[in-house]
């Protein structure tokens, strides 16, 4: 019986590769299916788009939305980061603040850029209402972004947000690319992209700079998490 396990385990190594593998493949970070319709600069010229990444605490970009941040850099956009909070419950709060200019210094987002609100024709991306974790402070966000849009009538903003998965999947690493580039293929009621991080080095550089909170099960997340590898991004 002990040979039925074996090679199960041996298999679920081998298919982690091989999905490992596959993201490390894209030469660039990448976008599933690729569209001319997601994010495209703005309308009548080739100008970049001002992109503002809506999130709760300070390791919130990096933790959960490296691969949308890289791959929009890839594509020149201009990325401003407003985090609601400097994640102080326990005290660190000034600590947590200095470590997001950190991340953001990783991933080559200017410290001018970080809690910019005010721009003209804004796309937005952040949590669904579950935020991934079903942290109240990501579902607050959500919900405080809607209101937001509901206020304004949307007008020029576009908003997209992280779509959250199973355990199963959120805890599937690589694995995750192949169900969720089918989903965002096969989707035909509203439009889903499958962004691929090609470097995961770059989640976990970003992730260390936060030095408070880069404890031992926070290494484990960022490794087995599928938010290290791809972002599933849905229409709010």
């Amino acid at each position: 019986m002990g040979w039925i396990w074996t090679v199960f385990a041996a298999g679920a190594v081998l298919l982690w590769a091989i999905s490992l593998g596959r993201i490390l493949s894209f030469p660039a970070p990448t976008c599933v299916p690729a569209s001319p319709h997601f994010m495209p600069p703005l309308r009548g010229d080739r100008r970049s788009r001002n992109v503002l990444l809506v999130v709760a605490h300070p390791d919130d970009e990096s933790m959960f939305f490296a691969p949308t941040i890289l791959f929009l850099k890839s594509k020149g956009h201009n990325i401003h980061i407003l985090c609601m909070s400097q994640g102080n419950a326990d005290g660190l709060g000034i600590t947590r603040k200095q470590e997001l200019y950190c991340a953001c210094d990783t991933l080559k987002i200017p410290r001018e850029q970080v809690k910019v609100l005010d721009h003209p024709k804004l796309q937005i991306v952040t949590f669904d209402s579950y935020g991934v974790s079903g942290h109240p402070n990501h579902q607050d966000v959500h919900h405080g972004i809607c209101k937001f849009l509901h206020a304004n009538g949307q007008g020029s903003i576009e908003a997209w947000e992280l779509a959250s998965l199973n355990i199963l999947r959120k805890y599937s690493g690589p694995l995750d690319i192949w169900l969720s580039s089918l989903i965002s293929f096969s989707s035909s009621k509203q439009p889903i992209y499958t962004l691929v991080n090609n470097s995961p080095s770059r989640s976990y550089e970003a992730m260390a700079a936060h030095r408070s909170q880069w404890i031992w099960f926070r290494r484990l997340f960022v490794m087995f998490s599928s938010y290290t590898y791809i972002n599933v991004l849905q229409k709010v």
